[in-house]
Formats: structure tokens, sequence, C-alpha cells
């Protein structure tokens, strides 16, 4: 009866070692499935913050093409104003250095 006690009480730790065993795979599984859904939602902020800044960039560049279109058909409109005002900036400039 004692050996049948003792086998039964082996066979009981046994099956809580395999249960403890595979409760642990399943929570390293559910750690693992975290951390990578984690690195996947920082993956696409960077993307998006990429793309975003692209398009800021192009906007950029849009921008200043527009701008030097508009000073450039500003000089052909009225070409000493331009020139009149290219001497008012530089002599601007020149005092703010002096100061």
């Amino acid at each position: 009866m004692t050996t049948a006690v003792i086998a039964i009480a082996v066979i009981v730790v046994i099956i809580a070692l395999i249960v403890g065993v595979l409760a642990n795979a399943r929570r390293k599984e559910r750690e693992l499935d975290l951390r990578r859904d984690a690195a996947a939602a920082h993956r696409d902020e960077a993307a998006a913050r990429d793309r975003s800044a692209r398009d800021a960039e192009l906007a950029a560049e849009r921008e200043r093409a527009a701008a030097e279109q508009h000073a450039a058909q500003a000089r052909q409109i009225d070409p000493d104003l331009d020139d009149q005002q290219a001497a008012d900036r530089e002599r601007s400039t020149a005092s703010q250095r002096v100061d």
C-alpha cells in the first residue's frame, strides 16, 4: 500500500511538473507575441513619420519653387524695383553686421 501511495505521489509530481513547464512555455509565447506586436507598432509609427517627413520636404520644395517663380515674375514685371529692394536688403544686412 505504501508503494502504491508513493507511486501515485510520484505520478502527481510528474504531472504537476509537466503542467508547470507547459504553462511557462505558454507565458513566454504570450510575452514574445506582445513584444512582436509592440515592435510592429513602432515600425508602423516610424514608417508613418517617415512618410510625413518626406511629404513635408516635398511640400517645402514646391513652396520654394513657387516662391522663386513669383520672384522671377516680379523681376520680369519690374526689374528696377527688384534691384532697389535687393540694394535695400544689402544695406540693411551690412548695417546689422556693423552693429
